[in-house]
């Protein structure tokens, strides 16, 4: 890697004859379409796995965990369409500022860009762990909307941990001082697809470089090790 290139490494979570699934990590882009990086996530894993990959979504810069690629265009295809669909179950982990006491769902629209129209956005969320100052959480989002997930954490008056756009500069030198994290706080950690040729796979997304910020917070992160299953049911 040269000096600018994104930090980190993504590694291979599952790949069979139409499917790979890697893990982010936060820094990357997905492809060059929302930016000029120099390296980007899906030429990378091309490279990785030595055949053309089509993404079949996309996790914002700042955000790790779980990406989609199909292997071929009709593999593509059925991913996206999943997706785009809701067929896909997502659960992020996210660190947010505040004590978040309930759980609950956040019907709330979102712009579809950055200067876009608002469109429809729900997210399911739940508290894990609440701290004095932060709380741990787990966000379910129902739609696959622009920074749906950092918005609405965000209107909740919780905004994600280190999130620039959204976040207070004396929480971030606070996460960063008691518990060591150095970006965003968000995580796509376990994801369910319909498998283009049938059945579903799960696939675990280790936390990896935010492991050692959530036990020091208190958090049981297990041994962080990757899982990928594929159901016929």
């Amino acid at each position: 890697m040269n000096p600018g290139d994104p930090p980190g490494e993504p590694t291979v979570l599952y790949r069979d004859a139409r499917v790979v699934v890697v893990r982010k990590p936060s820094g990357w882009l997905v492809h060059r379409g929302y930016g000029t990086d120099r390296v980007v996530l899906m030429t990378t894993v091309r490279d990785m796995v030595g055949c053309w990959v089509y993404p079949a979504h996309r996790l914002d810069r700042g955000t790790s965990g779980a990406v989609v690629f199909g292997l071929d265009p009709e593999a593509a295809a059925v991913l996206g369409a999943a997706f785009e669909s809701g067929a896909v179950t997502k659960r992020y982990l996210a660190v947010v500022r505040g004590r978040l006491e309930q759980g609950g769902v956040l019907d709330y629209p979102v712009p579809r860009s950055d200067r876009g129209e608002r469109i429809d956005a729900v997210t399911a969320y739940e508290p894990l762990l609440v701290l004095d100052r932060f709380t741990i959480a787990e966000a379910r989002p129902k739609t696959g909307r622009f920074r749906q997930i950092r918005r609405h954490f965000k209107h909740l008056g919780h905004p994600i941990v280190l999130d620039k756009r959204h976040g207070r500069g004396d929480f971030q030198a606070l996460a960063r001082d008691r518990y060591g994290f150095d970006r965003m706080a968000l995580h796509a950690h376990w994801l369910t697809v319909p498998h283009p040729e049938g059945g579903r796979l799960t696939v675990r997304a280790p936390f990896g470089d935010l492991a050692g910020p959530l036990a020091k917070m208190g958090f049981d992160v297990g041994d962080d090790a990757p899982v990928a299953q594929r159901s016929q049911e």
